[in-house]
C-alpha cells in the first residue's frame, strides 16, 4: 500500500466520516420503525424509537463538522458525503411521513419545495464543481437545515407525541412550512451566487 493510499484510507476512516456514515445507516432504522408502526399497524412505541434514532443521527450532523474542525480531519470523502447524508436523511423521512399521512394536503407542497430545492442546489454544486467554483454553505442555510430536522423530529413523534404534548404534530407541520420558506430563500441565494458563473460559461 502506497503512502497516498494509506493516507486516503485513514482519512476515510476518521471519526467525522464514521459519524457521517452512521447518519446514513440510521435512515433504514427510522424509516423501518415508522413503516412498521403506521403501515403495518405496529405499536406507538416504535415512533419513539424512530425519533430517538433520528435525534442521534441529527446530532452526528453537528459532531462530524465539529470534530473535523478541532482535529483538522477534513477530507474530500467527508466533504462529498456529508451533504449527501443530510439530504438522504431529510428526503427519506419526508417521503415516509407523506406515506404515513402526517404530511398531507397543502403541507405536501412544503415537502415538495424542500426536495426540489435540494435537487436544484445539488445539481448547481455539481456543475460549479466541474468549473472549480466552490459555493460555501451560508449560516442561513444551516438554520434551514436545523429547522428541517426539528420539524421532522416533531412529525416523527406524531400521534405518540400528541399523547404527551398536545399539538405536537401541528407544531411540526408549522415548522415544516417555516423551513420550506427558508429553503426557497437559501435556494435562490445559492442560485444567485452561481448564476454569473453559468452565464460566463455560456458567453
Amino acid at each position: 500500500m502506497t503512502v497516498t493510499t494509506r493516507r486516503t484510507a485513514n482519512s476515510a476512516m476518521s471519526l467525522p466520516n464514521i459519524l457521517t456514515c452512521a447518519r446514513i445507516a440510521a435512515i433504514p432504522v427510522v424509516v423501518g420503525c415508522v413503516y412498521a408502526q403506521s403501515i403495518m399497524d405496529g405499536p406507538l412505541w416504535l415512533r419513539w424509537v424512530a425519533l430517538a434514532v433520528f435525534i442521534a443521527a441529527a446530532i452526528t450532523d453537528f459532531l462530524d463538522g465539529y470534530y473535523a474542525r478541532i482535529w483538522d480531519q477534513h477530507s474530500a470523502f467527508g466533504r462529498m458525503l456529508d451533504p449527501i447524508a443530510d439530504k438522504l436523511l431529510v428526503a427519506s423521512c419526508l417521503l415516509m411521513l407523506a406515506a404515513d399521512g402526517i404530511i398531507h394536503g397543502w403541507t405536501l407542497w412544503a415537502a415538495i419545495v424542500i426536495l426540489c430545492r435540494e435537487i436544484l442546489v445539488s445539481g448547481l454544486r455539481e456543475y460549479l464543481a466541474a468549473l472549480r467554483v466552490s459555493v460555501p454553505v451560508t449560516k442561513l442555510a444551516k438554520w434551514k437545515t436545523t429547522a428541517q430536522l426539528i420539524a421532522i423530529g416533531f412529525l416523527l413523534a406524531g400521534e405518540a407525541g400528541d399523547q404527551v404534548i398536545p399539538f405536537t404534530t401541528q407544531l411540526g407541520l408549522l415548522l415544516l412550512w417555516l423551513s420550506a420558506l427558508l429553503t426557497i430563500y437559501t435556494g435562490y441565494d445559492y442560485f444567485r451566487a452561481g448564476i454569473h458563473h453559468l452565464i460566463a460559461e455560456d458567453a
